[in-house]
Formats: structure tokens, sequence, C-alpha cells
């Protein structure tokens, strides 16, 4: 018998009996799309977290002031001393001293009651640079940024978040109004875009703030020309460790401290909360991929029962084509393809419904779902080799069937 006769005759057996093959096939079909289902649930949470950690800057730098202390002997935290200074910001800029630092970024920071007519409010106030929005990854989705030119001539403008502005301005558009900021009048040229809060702290909205520039900040609002941080972008996720000991290095130089424990100043990255996010993201995939191969573990029972079932009562059947000629070989390969017919039509339905669960349930539940065509093919070939591992035992077993027993069979 040719492989062609083989594949006719398993097609027509599975077919003869459709209700118990579609009820195997139901069974790997939803194993199958359980798991794609739950590693594109994983992924596309994976994916998300990168996003948002990327849209932060993943080869993000963050130097903060360190601690002081009263006169009193009181200890106040990280970032209450006043030890970061333009000067500071200016040198790390230099490709001389820092040739893995792509931008760098000086912030003044204070909070601040804001007035627009008879509407107040009370917000971050950020003074910056121009490259803040590089640094950041921020845009303007009104108006504009500021320039050099703003900071060079201590211009009195201001760019606020799209919550800012929509507390202040309800209902019109902020660009060309004022803001007074501590009795100072500042004209509104932009509006950031929307990012949401910061995943290192649910507090810090980052689209509830005013950026002015830093020296219009430090000489007309804040009176003090100390750094808040200083955000400094190293030249890829690759490099970070690289800028990291480069900022390091220049920043206790200039401070003249001869011991990295005795630094005034702290550098924190991003590095930490991509690491954790991943780990967690990952182990939820496995957790939920682990869950979902109990259905296709159940699936190929399934296979196994079905063929069983299918032996029992085609044993007339396998006795006559053993009697004709039949080796153990062809029978076997006979119930063989017809597991690996259940499997692939069970893998293959389980893949467009995983397909068609991913388009629609993140309306419902929220969540991105990812669906690579490698899980795809991936399913098939694993709900084909089901077919294939849970139908070796019922095929052998009728194999290795005598004819004169099979012939003498009721």
């Amino acid at each position: 018998m040719s492989w062609l006769d083989t594949l006719r005759t398993g097609l027509e057996a599975v077919r003869t009996h459709r209700l118990r093959s579609g009820l195997t096939v139901l069974g790997i079909m939803i194993g199958i799309a359980a798991v794609i289902l739950t590693v594109g649930l994983g992924q596309g949470a994976q994916d998300q977290v990168s996003s948002e950690i990327n849209a932060l800057g993943t080869n993000l730098l963050t130097v903060s002031p360190g601690s002081s202390t009263s006169s009193s002997g009181i200890r106040g935290g990280f970032g209450s001393a006043s030890t970061l200074t333009e000067a500071d910001a200016t040198a790390l800029a230099s490709k001389t001293v820092a040739p893995d630092i792509r931008a760098v970024a000086s912030i003044a920071s204070s909070t601040e009651t804001l007035t627009a007519g008879s509407t107040n409010w009370t917000s971050t106030v950020n003074g910056t640079v121009p490259s803040w929005s590089t640094v950041r990854s921020r845009t303007v989705t009104q108006g504009r940024f500021i320039d050099n030119q703003d900071v060079t001539d201590h211009t009195a403008v201001a760019v606020l978040g799209s919550d800012t502005a929509a507390e202040l301005f309800s209902g019109q558009d902020p660009v060309g109004q004022t803001v007074n900021v501590g009795g100072v009048p500042l004209t509104v040229i932009g509006v950031l875009n929307t990012v949401g809060s910061t995943s290192s702290s649910t507090t810090s909205n980052q689209d509830d703030q005013v950026i002015v520039p830093i020296s219009t900040a430090t000489q007309r609002l804040f009176g003090s020309t100390s750094l808040s941080s200083i955000l400094i972008q190293a030249t890829s996720s690759s490099t970070l460790t690289a800028a990291y000991q480069e900022a390091d290095t220049e920043l206790l130089a200039l401070h003249g401290i001869t011991t990295a424990a005795n630094a005034d100043f702290t550098i924190a990255s991003q590095a930490s909360l991509v690491s954790t996010a991943t780990s967690v993201d990952k182990t939820l995939t496995i957790l939920l991929g682990g869950v979902a191969a109990i259905s296709l573990l159940v699936g190929g029972i399934g296979v196994m029962n079905i063929m069983l079932v299918s032996v029992t009562e085609r044993i007339r059947e396998i006795g006559l084509r053993k009697a004709l000629g039949a080796t153990p070989p062809l029978i076997r390969r006979q119930f063989l393809l017809e597991a690996s017919v259940l499997g692939l039509t069970g893998g293959a339905l389980g893949a467009l419904l995983a397909v068609v669960g991913a388009a629609l349930l993140p309306h419902v539940i929220g969540y991105p779902i990812t669906v690579s065509a490698l899980a795809s093919v991936g399913a098939l070939v694993v709900a084909i080799a089901i077919g294939l591992v849970f139908g070796v035992y019922p095929a052998s077993r009728a194999a290795r069937m005598a004819p004169i027993d099979a012939l003498r069979s009721e």
C-alpha cells in the first residue's frame, strides 16, 4: 500500500467517526490555543513593560545629590544636599571626558503653586535644558519645546504636561496663555505628550509638570543655582555600565573626593528595573504556559483513547488486512497517520482560534497579546507530535495483533 493509499484510508477512518474524531480534535484545539494565548499574553505584557521602561530610558542614568546634615545633627535623606551644579553637567557632556555619554540634562526642581486667571494648581516645576526632551524621549503635541536661546535669554516661557494644561486651561488652547509661578508670569509655548506615571513611583505623574529654561528657574523662580538631579543618556544600553563609570569618576574628581564611599552624590540606573520586570514576566509566562500544557496533555490522552477505541472496533479489519499481506509496519503507519491527522487538524484550528482570540481578547482584558509566527508554527509541530507520541501505543498494539485472532474476534 502506498503512502497516498494510507492517507486516503486514514482520512476515511477519521471521517467515518465524525463525533469521536471531532471531540478529540476539540481537546487538542483548546490545548494549542491555550498555550499560544498564554505565551502570547506573557510576551505581550513583557513587551508593554519594556516599552514603558524604554520610554523612561533603559540607557538612562540619574545623578542625585547626597544627603545633608543640619547644624543640630539631623541628617536629611538622599537628594537633600546641594552638591550638584551646572558645571558638573557641563563636564559630563564632554565627549573627551565621557565618550559613552550621548546627552546630559541638568534639572532644578521645586513644587510650586501655579495660577492662570482664577484657576490655581500645585505642580512640579522643572528647570532644564533642551536636551531633556531627548534624554526622556518626550515630544510636544502642541507648540514647541524650550530651546538654547530660551536658556541664554532667561526667557519666561513654560511647557506644560498634558494633565497640568487640562487643570489650568480646561477646554482651552493653552499655547499662548500665561501661567504665574511664584509671581513670575510665564508664557505657555507647548504641551508635552502623554506618558503617565513612572514605573518607579506611581505617585510621580509625568503628565503633571511644568518645564521651564533652567536659567529662568534658578535665577527668577527658585533663587538657587543647585541642581536637583542630572539625567545622563548613554550611547546605548550596552554602554550603560561604561557611562556609569565615566560619570562616577568625573564627579568624584570634580568634587575632590578620593574615596567612593564618601561620594556626595548617587547614580541610579534603570537596569535593575528592566531586569526585575523581565524576570517577573518570564516567570508568569512559564507558569501560564505550564498550566496550558496540562490542556495539551489532556488532548494527547484523548488521542490515545480514541485510537485505542478505533483499534478495538477495527479488529476484524486489521485481521483481514494482515491476512491479505499487510505487514506490521504498514498497520502501524496506518494508525499513526490517523493520529497525526487528528493532531494536525486540532493544531491548525487551535492556532486559528488563538489568532482570533489575540485580536479580540485585548479589548476585553485590557492587556496586549502578542502571537508570533514562530509560536504558531511551533504549535502545529507540537500538535503533530502529540498525535504521533500518543498514537504509538495503539498503533503498536494493532501491529502486534495476530491475523487469526483478529479474524476470530466478534
